[in-house]
C-alpha cells in the first residue's frame, strides 16, 4: 500500500463500499418495516370487514359446527387464518385460552399475544409475532357482550411473500455493491495507474533538474491539475535554465572584471620593482596602481550590494523624508568632482516629502549622478530635480551629454553592461544596483535617451 496508484484503487473501493453500505442502511430496514406495516394494515381492513358474521355467534347458543364454518368462512375472505379464543379471569385479570381455528393444524405455536393485550384493553391491537415457521402478522379484535370482553378472533398471516420481497431487494443490492466494487477498484487501479504515470514523469523531470539538466520539456497533457503543475514545472525548468545561464555568465564576467586590473596591478608591482626607474615615473605607476585598487574596492562594493539585493539581505527602513533636501546633500557630496561641470538642482519650495529608505534613494542619487560625471564632457550641464507628480514622487538626474545608443537603452539596467567599450568608465553594475533598489523600494527606475540628452527618473509612491 506504499504506491499510490494501490492506495488509491483502495480508496475508490472503500467509497463504494460506504455507498453501499448507506443504500442498504437507507433502504433495507426501512422498506422491509414499511412492507410489514402494509400487511398489518390491510390484514385489519380484511379482518374488520369479515368479523361480523363471527360477533353474531358470540353470546348465542350456536352449534360448534357453526361457529367453525363462520371461521372457515372469514379466513377464506380475509386469506388469513383466523383464531376464535375464550376469555376468562385469572390471577392477573382477564386471560385468553384455547378455542376454535379455521385451520385444522396450524403448524406454529403462536402464543397470540395482542389476544391478551385486545382482552385488557378492549380495543382492536395489530402487530407481528415471532412463530416456529417465522414472524406473523396479527390483528386481535375483542367481541364483547353487554360491554365485557368474552372472545377474542385473532387474524393472522404470515409475514413470508415481505420476507421474500425484502430478502431479493437485499441480494441484489448486494450483489449490485460486489459487482460496483470490483467496477470501482479496477476503474481506481487504471485511474490511479494514469495519474502516477504522470507523476512519475515529473519526478524523473525533478531529478534531471536537481542534477543540473534543464535540457528535458515537460509534456503538458492536459488542463487539470496535474498539467498545470506540468506547465507550473516546465516553466520553472526555464527559468531555473536562464538563471544557470545568466549565473555562468554573470561568473564569467565577474572573473574578467576582476582579472583586467588584477593582471594590471601586477604589472605595475613588477615594473615598480624596477630599481633604476625614475621617481617621476615611479610617480606615475604609483597613481595608476591606486587608480586600479580603487577600480577594485568598487568593483567589490557593487558586486557585494547586487549579492545582497538578489538575496533579499537588504532591509528597508523607510521614514518621513524630503526628496529636495536629500538631492542637495547628495549633489554636495559630489562638488569635489564636479570640476567643469555645471549642476543645478530644483525643486519646490514646499519641498517633495514622501515615506522611504532615505539611504536607499541617496544611493541611486549617488549611482546616477556618478553615471552622469563619467559619461558626459567637461562642460555639460547636469540638472537634479524633484518634484510631484499624479500621486507620485520623481526624483530626476538629467545631462546634456551625447546619450545612449538605442540598440543600448533595453540593457542598461543588466548588470555588467556597459554602453562604451571603455572599460574604465566602470563594470557596468551601477544602474543593476540603482534599477534594484527602486523596485525594493516599490518605485521604479526609469531612463529616456536622445542625442544630446540622458534622463534618469527614479518614480517612488507619494
Amino acid at each position: 500500500m506504499r504506491s499510490l496508484r494501490n492506495r488509491l484503487a483502495a480508496l475508490f473501493g472503500l467509497i463504494v463500499l460506504g455507498a453501499i453500505a448507506i443504500a442498504y442502511l437507507l433502504v433495507v430496514p426501512p422498506l422491509e418495516g414499511q412492507l410489514r406495516d402494509q400487511k398489518v394494515d390491510g390484514l385489519e381492513e380484511a379482518a374488520r370487514l369479515h368479523v361480523g358474521p363471527i360477533r353474531e355467534t358470540v353470546g348465542a347458543d350456536n352449534p360448534v359446527a357453526t361457529v367453525q364454518r363462520r371461521l372457515e368462512t372469514a379466513s377464506a375472505r380475509a386469506r388469513a387464518r383466523v383464531t376464535l379464543l375464550d376469555v376468562g379471569s385469572g390471577t392477573q385479570g382477564l386471560q385468553v385460552s384455547g378455542g376454535l381455528d379455521s385451520e385444522d393444524d396450524p403448524g406454529d405455536e403462536s402464543r397470540f399475544v395482542l389476544a391478551d393485550r385486545a382482552a385488557r384493553s378492549g380495543s382492536v391491537e395489530t402487530g407481528t409475532e415471532p412463530t416456529s415457521l417465522g414472524r406473523v402478522a396479527e390483528v386481535a379484535v375483542p367481541l364483547k357482550v353487554d360491554g365485557t370482553v368474552v372472545k377474542i378472533a385473532v387474524f393472522s398471516d404470515d409475514l413470508e411473500a415481505v420476507d421474500d420481497n425484502v430478502a431479493f431487494i437485499r441480494s441484489r443490492i448486494l450483489l449490485g455493491g460486489i459487482v460496483a466494487f470490483g467496477v470501482a477498484v479496477l476503474a481506481g487501479y487504471v485511474v490511479a495507474r494514469a495519474l502516477t504515470a504522470r507523476v512519475r514523469r515529473l519526478e524523473r523531470a525533478a531529478r534531471r533538474v536537481a542534477e543540473g539538466d534543464f535540457s528535458t520539456r515537460i509534456r503538458v497533457d492536459s488542463d487539470d491539475e496535474l498539467g498545470r503543475l506540468a506547465a507550473a514545472f516546465d516553466q520553472m525548468q526555464v527559468q531555473l535554465a536562464q538563471l544557470q545561464t545568466a549565473r555562468e555568465q554573470f561568473i564569467a564576467t565577474a572573473s574578467h572584471e576582476l582579472r583586467t586590473p588584477l593582471f594590471s596591478l601586477g604589472g605595475f608591482v613588477e615594473l615598480l620593482a624596477d630599481e633604476e626607474l625614475d621617481e617621476q615615473t615611479r610617480r606615475e605607476f604609483t597613481a595608476q596602481v591606486r587608480g586600479q585598487v580603487e577600480r577594485l574596492t568598487k568593483l567589490a562594493t557593487e558586486l557585494l550590494d547586487l549579492s545582497r539585493l538578489g538575496s533579499g539581505a537588504v532591509v528597508l527602513r523607510p521614514e518621513p523624508t524630503d526628496l529636495s533636501t536629500l538631492a542637495r546633500e547628495v549633489t554636495a557630496e559630489f562638488r569635489p568632482a564636479l570640476g567643469d561641470h555645471e549642476v543645478e538642482v530644483t525643486a519646490p519650495s514646499a519641498g517633495v516629502e514622501v515615506e522611504c529608505d532615505p539611504e536607499r534613494v541617496a544611493q541611486v542619487l549617488r549611482i546616477l549622478m556618478d553615471n552622469a560625471l563619467v559619461h558626459t564632457p567637461p562642460g555639460t550641464a547636469i540638472r537634479v530635480s524633484a518634484e510631484r507628480v499624479d500621486g507620485e514622487a520623481r526624483l530626476t538626474v538629467a545631462d546634456t551629454g551625447l546619450g545612449i545608443a538605442r540598440k543600448a537603452m533595453p540593457r542598461i539596467f543588466e548588470p555588467f553592461f556597459t554602453a562604451s567599450d571603455d572599460g574604465s568608465r566602470g563594470a557596468g553594475l551601477g544602474l543593476a544596483i540603482a534599477s534594484e533598489l527602486a523596485e525594493r523600494m516599490d518605485g521604479e527606475l526609469t531612463a529616456a535617451s536622445r542625442p544630446g540628452g540622458t534622463t534618469f527618473t527614479l518614480v517612488l509612491p507619494a
